[in-house]
């Protein structure tokens, strides 16, 4: 999410703020999804989907689903660093500072997950980013071959066992009761609601081990690439950027069918294991693809107008993926509409582009008056353990494709 300890507007670096505002749209949608359809939040197909929510679902599947948290996990880590450096330059101590941080991120998670919704990711990062403070001097290169081996290791073990799965003739059975008490639980009344989301509690911290191996290997990448500041202006020539996009795109578009076929059809669904092994395999591929693209975009002559698209989203990030719980919740469960379960995924996609556009739209004019978000303020002010600076921002974002000798590490 948004990082408390990067410097003010005027000493940020656009990319990263541009990268981190891109990724919220596939956060959205796959998170959009499990929020509204109990199957997909159970992960199982949806019997009563149309042959158009179905290529929905595939879509999101296919192009979302575990590639955006990577790349939400590795600004993380690269953001780091920067909260690193401008603790130094402010005399203050780094450690102390990442720890209030790291027990801010776990009580939002927390409430979060209890009040929004179960699929919370800002506790798993209060809690593994203390693994990048031990870590904070390692080595670039070794950062790189830690995170190659804690997500290859993961990866091929969850493969191996799907690939073990997929042997076994029998299928695992649809929980329809369970399915029938949480579309109750959600349409009823708010107790309801948070009753439903305490009982979950135990199967979030499973989840958040279970991503705890592609969180952990993206934030040491993403130590590595602050520690290079690959995403400062030059840090990375157009040249590599293409190279890593066309590697990055014939490598995980071929993993990312076979997974979307393998959860959403048409593969049967004994295959479906394996279909997220491989997917997690190739997901950093797909997700650098996706990162070099927007890195080129950022580069061109449209430089500009795609850095005050997504620039001020992600200088918001805390508040906008706060806030996409809020609307989406507010509209599935007895909070609103308690429209749970009742739209089809490509409704649900729909919706999701309509919230995120509004969030674009928001965030730009949210940033003409203030300097942080709501969120962000809230976390910046337990991260230095005093009220920050009410000063007004004094102009629009930067865009992105600016480039400023003070915006190098935040310098």
């Amino acid at each position: 999410m948004n990082d408390p300890g990067e410097p003010a507007a005027h000493g940020r670096l656009p990319a990263v703020d541009a990268l981190r505002g891109f990724a919220l749209l596939g956060i959205l949608v796959v998170n959009s999804a499990q929020m509204m359809n109990p199957y997909e939040a159970e992960g199982f197909r949806d019997p009563g989907a149309t042959p158009v929510d179905q290529a929905a679902a595939w879509l999101v599947t296919a192009l979302a689903s575990g590639k955006f948290y990577l790349l939400f996990s590795f600004l993380f880590g690269y953001s780091f660093t920067l909260q690193t450096a401008a603790a130094e330059r402010d005399g203050g101590r780094a450690a102390a500072r990442f720890l209030r941080r790291s027990l801010g991120l776990v009580l939002l998670g927390l409430a979060h997950a209890v009040l929004l919704y179960t699929g919370d990711i800002l506790m798993a990062y209060g809690l593994l980013g203390l693994v990048l403070l031990w870590a904070r001097r390692i080595a670039p290169a070794t950062a790189v071959r830690t995170a190659a081996w804690i997500y290859g290791v993961f990866g091929t073990v969850l493969t191996g066992l799907g690939a073990l799965a997929a042997t076994v003739d029998e299928e695992e059975p649809v929980p329809h009761g369970e399915i029938a008490r949480a579309v109750a639980a959600y349409r009823g009344t708010a107790g309801t609601v948070v009753r439903e989301n305490l009982d979950r509690l135990p199967l979030v911290l499973a989840a958040a081990l279970l991503m705890a191996p592609g969180v952990l290997a993206a934030f040491f990448a993403g130590l590595a690439a602050g520690k290079r500041r690959l995403l400062a202006p030059g840090g990375t020539d157009r040249a590599r950027l293409r190279r890593i996009t066309a590697l990055g795109l014939a490598a995980g578009i071929p993993g990312a069918v076979l997974h979307a076929s393998a959860s959403q059809g048409p593969l049967h669904e004994r295959w479906q294991l394996l279909g997220v092994g491989v997917g997690t395999l190739t997901a950093p591929a797909l997700a650098a693809a996706y990162a070099c693209l927007l890195l080129l975009l950022l580069d061109s002559p449209r430089g500009e107008r795609v850095g005050r698209l997504f620039v001020p989203a992600g200088r918001l990030a805390l508040t906008n993926y706060l806030g996409q719980s809020l609307i989406v919740t507010g509209v599935a469960t007895a909070y609103g509409l308690s429209l749970y379960g009742r739209l089809g995924a490509a409704a649900v996609l729909v919706l999701a582009l309509a919230v995120y556009a509004l969030q674009l739209a928001l965030s730009t004019a949210w940033l003409r008056r203030f300097r942080h978000g709501p969120a962000e303020w809230l976390l910046r002010a337990l991260t230095l353990a005093a009220r920050p600076g009410r000063a007004r921002a004094t102009r629009a974002p930067e865009p992105a494709g600016a480039c400023r000798s003070d915006q190098v590490a935040g310098k």
